[in-house]
């Protein structure tokens, strides 16, 4: 997917251990019996930081 003109999608890990948080978002989901098409968009949202911005050219 292309952003359109104007929008700057940046994704970049966050300064957190991501081992630890992958083993514990696992345990997490197997405690509470989530499907894995839940728990893996939901783990990856916490260990990326995802940051959407609209810019506009100035005239």
């Amino acid at each position: 997917m292309v952003p359109r003109a104007g929008v700057t999608v940046d994704i970049c890990p966050r300064d957190v251990p991501i081992a630890l948080i992958g083993t514990a978002g696992g345990a997490l989901a197997l405690w509470a019996d989530a499907p894995a098409a839940i728990a893996v968009p939901v783990a990856l949202l916490i260990v990326l930081d995802i940051r959407i911005r609209r810019w506009r050219r100035r005239t």
